[in-house]
C-alpha cells in the first residue's frame, strides 16, 4: 500500500470517528463566553465573534466597559457599515491610570452594566460583547454576584454574551459555557514598539 493510500485509509477512520462524536452534539443553546488571560487578542477575537454574527444577518451589540472615547477600528467600521446589525456603546472613560478618578469610573462602569443587561434582555440581540467588563469586576465597580445571577437567571435561552478582560473571575469562570486563557509569550511593548493601527486599535 502506498503512502497516499495509507493516508486515504487514515482519514476515512478519521472521519468515521468524527461523524460519530458530531452527532452526540444535539443540544442548541446561548453561550456565556469568557476571553481572559495576560495575552493580546482577547477583545480582537470577540469582535472576530461579532463580525461572524453580522455575517449571518444576527443582530449584535457592543457595550465598551473601559474603553473610552478614543476611535478603534472596530467601532468605525460597525458604526459606518453594519450598525443596522450592530448597536455600539462606548461607555467607559479610559483606562483607569488616566481617569484617575475612582468615583467616575464606578459610575460609568455601573451605567455600562445597566445598558449592558438592558441590550442582553433583548430577545431580538443574539450577541452582546461586554468588552473589558472583568476589568470593572476585578476593580469592584460592579459586583461579581450581580453579573452572575443576571446571565444564570436573565439571559435569554438563545443569546450568546462574550466577557472580555483579565483576570477573570472565577465565579464567571465556573458559570461559563465556554472559556479561552491568552497567555502571553512574547509582546512588541516589551522591546519598546508603539500600540499601532490595525494591532492595537
Amino acid at each position: 500500500m502506498s503512502e497516499n493510500e495509507k493516508h486515504n485509509e487514515k482519514m476515512k477512520r478519521l472521519k468515521i470517528s468524527k461523524q460519530k462524536i458530531f452527532a452526540k452534539k444535539t443540544v442548541k443553546k446561548g453561550l456565556i463566553i469568557v476571553h481572559t488571560g495576560t495575552g493580546k487578542g482577547k477583545s480582537t477575537a470577540a469582535f472576530g465573534m461579532v463580525f461572524r454574527g453580522i455575517a449571518h444577518s444576527m443582530p449584535c451589540a457592543v457595550v465598551q466597559f473601559i474603553k473610552g472615547a478614543m476611535a478603534t477600528g472596530e467601532r468605525d467600521l460597525i458604526q459606518k457599515y453594519f450598525h443596522e446589525f450592530c448597536e455600539f456603546h462606548t461607555l467607559g472613560d479610559g483606562f483607569t491610570w488616566d481617569t484617575q478618578d475612582k468615583e467616575k469610573d464606578i459610575e460609568s462602569a455601573k451605567k455600562a452594566w445597566g445598558k449592558a443587561k438592558e441590550l442582553i434582555l433583548d430577545k431580538e440581540k443574539k450577541i452582546i460583547l461586554l468588552d473589558e467588563i472583568n476589568i470593572a469586576l476585578r476593580y469592584g465597580y460592579i459586583e461579581i454576584d450581580d453579573v452572575v445571577t443576571f446571565l444564570q437567571e436573565k439571559k435569554p435561552e438563545m443569546s450568546h454574551v462574550i466577557l472580555t478582560g483579565r483576570n477573570a473571575d472565577e465565579k464567571l469562570i465556573n458559570i461559563a459555557d465556554l472559556v479561552t486563557d491568552m497567555t502571553l509569550v512574547k509582546h512588541h511593548f516589551r522591546n519598546g514598539v508603539m500600540s499601532q493601527e490595525g494591532i492595537e486599535f
